[in-house]
């Protein structure tokens, strides 16, 4: 019955005002319990994805935001097919250069060099053989090139080997210091008068941050008398290439031609695959984590992008730089004595003759 309240009102009941058929619930403390614990379990997985958003920005380190053209401009990337080398090509490609990949597999090289093609737009990427192992191939090589190039504006010493076996190259060198270094810097010499023609242009060099704790044994360069660690023999050869950076920015001085050396960066590339096959298990635990905490490819070539395409860092040659930006190389890496005795070696292992450049 509807209740007529004084005055004449109508009063009319508030839905779900009335007495309830259903009795009430209350929620008892294990719920109640249950609720904070899943509001607590959500605040904290927040935390988390933000942590570890910051941790990815983070560790994606710098990026090369030049916005240079290299149209009409010749590059030379070692290394090329694959990791940040095929990055970096597919980069340089997109900027219109004249891309030159140089590969031992020229398998390999022909399918990338057809992606970044087709990605870019760009149909000047070529495929040359090189094998860096050998001084042999290397001297071919630039021959070959310095007879058919009419210029070379970026030279990119971005091939390597890390941490493997002690193999031996067909010329009797450790194979980490052959491939990382020596070939490296015979590449480059030989290839100096084309780098002078085109002035201005760079020499850009991978190294790491692991030539830190490296130490170049000129009496025993390739372990023939000392016990050889896979490890100490990439810490010496990514020394090696800080040093050869160093003194080859020092000889060039005035020539317009300038000298970089960079450490890319914790990448997720091929290059530690000889540490998973000795850990297969090791390798597997840290195939997720590396997905989190391992730079990309794409990152990876950041630094060398930027020492690559830099306006104004012709002053900076002979440095070191990590995250795209300028940084100090370890003690090691700026020992000018070394630097000069390396390369005094170097020249007399790859039959050059040894000139002040």
């Amino acid at each position: 019955m509807r209740d007529v309240a004084p005055g004449g009102f109508l009063v009319l009941p508030w839905p779900g005002g009335g007495v309830s058929s259903e009795p009430e619930t209350e929620q008892g403390p294990e719920e109640e319990g249950r609720g904070g614990l899943l509001l607590r379990a959500g605040a904290l997985l927040g935390v988390a994805l933000i942590c570890l958003a910051v941790l990815r920005k983070w560790i994606s380190g710098g990026v090369c935001r030049c916005s240079v053209r290299l149209d009409g401009k010749t590059v030379l990337i070692t290394g090329a097919n694959t990791g940040i080398g095929k990055e970096t090509s597919r980069d340089l490609a997109r900027r219109g250069a004249r891309v030159v990949m140089a590969c031992r597999d020229l398998t390999r090289a022909e399918q990338a060099a057809e992606e970044i093609r087709q990605s870019t737009g760009n149909g000047n990427v070529v495929i040359r053989h090189l094998d860096l192992a050998s001084v042999y191939s290397v001297k071919q090589f630039a021959k070959d090139f310095l007879d058919s190039e009419d210029r070379l504006d970026i030279l990119i010493n971005n091939a390597g080997v890390m941490m493997c076996p002690r193999w031996l190259t067909e010329d009797g060198f450790e194979t980490q210091l052959a491939v990382n270094h020596l070939g490296h810097f015979l590449l480059t010499n030989l290839l100096l008068p084309k780098l002078k023609s085109s002035v201005p242009s760079r020499v850009v060099t991978v190294s790491s941050i692991a030539h830190r704790g490296g130490r170049i044994d000129l009496d025993d360069l390739f372990f023939s008398r000392r016990s050889y660690s896979s490890l100490e023999s990439y810490r010496q050869s990514k020394l090696a290439n800080v040093l050869f950076s160093r003194e080859l920015a020092r000889r060039l001085r005035g020539s317009g031609v300038s000298a970089f050396c960079l450490h890319p960066g914790v990448i997720r590339t091929e290059l530690g695959r000889h540490v998973q096959g000795w850990f297969p298990l090791l390798g597997a635990l840290l195939s997720l984590p590396s997905l989190l905490l391992m730079k990309t490819p794409t990152q990876g070539s950041q630094t060398t992008l930027y020492c690559a395409l830099t306006p104004g860092l012709e002053d900076r040659s002979g440095q070191y730089f990590s995250d795209c930006a300028e940084k100090e190389a370890a003690p090691e890496g700026r020992d000018d004595e070394v630097a000069r005795k390396l390369w005094e070696e170097s020249t007399r292992l790859v039959g050059l003759k040894d000139t002040d450049l």
